[in-house]
């Protein structure tokens, strides 16, 4: 039993100390921002072209075309449109800050005469034109056959205005890009942003005036230079980099490496493709209903592309055709993101664990939406698991009380046969028997556990909606630590009392062992998710309650039998 229940400690702190390594690197100090702090607008000289050497030949339209790029602000996102090719760049999350304040914590540096440390307050750029961590949104035509020249994304376009704004009261905004050849071919591309929306509807209108049929298709691609949210090696890391998602296949990740091995060139009814990172992700997605064609590319450089084009689509002289697509740029907020595509909700990636992470991120949703608080939603959470465990950890509880019971006399037979391991061990097993303990009892619990807390872990990692998520006083972001260490003191200190109300190993090495842990675990979760913390103190107490309550209830039965 001893030697069980140590091995399951340890188990536990090997986990601990692999999700702490994890953790160190996704929430450790940054050398450097993912972002730049500084927005760059670009200037018309720091275009596509320059990060693109092989321009392809557009041909030139009659009127000289605007060099300004524009700029659109709507309540979630401040972008640039570059008229060349229409393409999308320097995309801000405006509600997705670096850093967020902490009132508490200024307060303290305040009080101790220092200044508090500057916290990156700008917002989380997405699409960049920066050459060190370009990431851009391309879209464009691609004339088939011998038909008239098309706008890809190095043809010049024209706009009327070269700032947009979305207005108070209006709910959407539409920017329209146009193209012209001497042929007599017009294509109006249209941005259409709508209010509190990260999806961004892209549509080709082709108007043939040339004479002539034509016939052409559309494609979209996202271009970026690898990214990684962290550096280092470590045991479990949040992924970054490209995913496909088609009919037959399902939910794929493409990584850079897979990119520069050979090339993806896959066709399905519907799909998306998309460059994935740790809380945000960037999707082209096709109209569902029509046959597409994803494909990857890995340029020189070190830049990466992902993408699709649709089939063939004719039009006829002086008709129209429309070519359309929808682009998800921004958080991973699953419940929003089922609505956009089927599958876009996978992005957050709850690893091997998803079917049970699923669960737990339902659950939380749901307490939240009720009482609006995530941190009072992980304390929900833990009440629910512990009541989906009662049972088992009742059992585990009684057999430890049992345990407590009977080991002053298994004192003294380890005493009376000091030089005979065998024969206390058969003695021991005989006593086990007769006083009915099960010495496992107190195991099976712990073991159950472990993967729920891993996919709480997973869920607490990859949630975006805990991202920065106040829960009260100065735990005012529950993925990121304590700032005052003080959640992990609390914890330890609860653990120590946990660990009084158990039986103490036998052997005196293990007991030393034992005294430690509650010491070694707090400087683990120091660094911890303050939300992981708050679930561990919590079901901690719940378990101090429930162990006193049995503890007093199983004694007293006993010793009520026995006169």
């Amino acid at each position: 039993m001893d030697n069980i229940r140590f091995v399951l400690v340890m188990a536990m702190l090997m986990i601990s100390y692999m999700l702490w390594e994890s953790w160190q690197i996704d929430y450790g100090p940054k050398p450097q921002a993912i972002v730049s702090d500084t927005p760059s607008v670009a200037g018309s000289n720091e275009t596509a072209s320059s990060a693109n050497p092989s321009p392809t030949e557009a041909s030139q339209p009659a009127d000289q075309p605007s060099s300004h790029v524009i700029t659109v602000k709507t309540d979630v996102f401040a972008l640039e449109i570059d008229p060349e090719g229409g393409t999308l760049r320097n995309l801000d999350l405006l509600q997705y800050p670096h850093e967020k304040e902490n009132t508490y914590v200024n307060k303290a540096y305040e009080l101790i005469g220092m200044q508090a440390p500057q916290r990156d307050l700008s917002p989380i750029r997405l699409f960049d034109s920066s050459p060190d961590k370009l990431f851009l949104a391309q879209s464009g035509l691609v004339a088939s056959g011998d038909s008239a020249s098309a706008p890809d994304h190095h043809a010049k376009y024209n706009s009327e205005k070269t700032s947009y704004q979305l207005q108070e009261g209006q709910e959407e905004l539409n920017v329209p890009l146009t193209w012209t050849n001497e042929q007599g071919l017009r294509i109006t591309k249209t941005f259409t942003f709508k209010r509190g929306s990260y999806t961004v509807d892209v549509a080709h209108k082709v108007n043939n005036q040339s004479g002539k049929p034509w016939t052409g298709r559309q494609y979209n691609q996202l271009l970026r230079v690898e990214h990684s949210d962290k550096s280092g090696n470590n045991f479990i890391r949040t992924y970054s980099g490209g995913v496909v998602y088609t009919q037959k296949d399902k939910y794929q990740k493409v990584k850079y490496d897979d990119m520069v091995d050979g090339n993806l060139d896959v066709a399905s009814q519907g799909g998306w493709s998309a460059f994935i990172q740790h809380y945000f992700a960037s999707a082209w997605i096709p109209p569902a209903e029509q046959e597409n064609h994803f494909y990857t590319k890995a340029l020189n450089e070190g830049r990466f592309v992902i993408g699709s084009y649709s089939q063939d689509v004719s039009v006829q002289p002086a008709d129209e055709g429309v070519f359309s697509a929808q682009m998800f740029v921004g958080p991973k907020i699953q419940p929003m993101m089922e609505t956009v595509a089927p599958g876009l909700e996978l992005t957050v990636d709850y690893s091997w664990l998803t079917i049970i992470a699923k669960p737990i991120y339902w659950m939380l949703n749901q307490i939240y939406d009720y009482i609006g608080n995530w941190g009072v939603a992980i304390l929900g959470i833990t009440f629910f698991i512990k009541a989906l465990f009662f049972k088992l950890s009742k059992a585990s509880f009684q057999s430890m009380a049992k345990m407590r019971k009977i080991q002053p006399k298994l004192k003294e037979l380890q005493e009376r046969y000091a030089d005979d391991r065998q024969k206390f061990n058969t003695e021991m097993m005989a006593m086990y028997k007769k006083e009915k303990v099960n010495p496992l009892g107190g195991c099976l619990p712990m073991l159950v556990q472990i993967p729920v807390f891993i996919s709480l872990y997973w869920v607490l990692i990859e949630t975006v909606e805990l991202r920065q998520a106040d829960f009260m006083l100065w735990i005012q972001d529950l993925s990121a630590q304590d700032p005052f260490y003080l959640l992990p003191i609390v914890y330890g200190i609860t653990m120590k009392i946990q660990q009084s109300l158990n039986p103490a190993p036998i052997d005196p090495l293990q007991a030393q062992v034992m005294k430690m842990f509650p010491i070694v675990f707090t400087v683990f979760f120091l660094f911890f998710p303050s939300g992981l913390v708050v679930y561990w103190i919590c079901n901690n107490s719940l378990s101090i309650i429930q162990q006193w309550y049995i503890t007093k209830h199983v004694l007293a039965e006993d010793s009520h039998h026995h006169h």
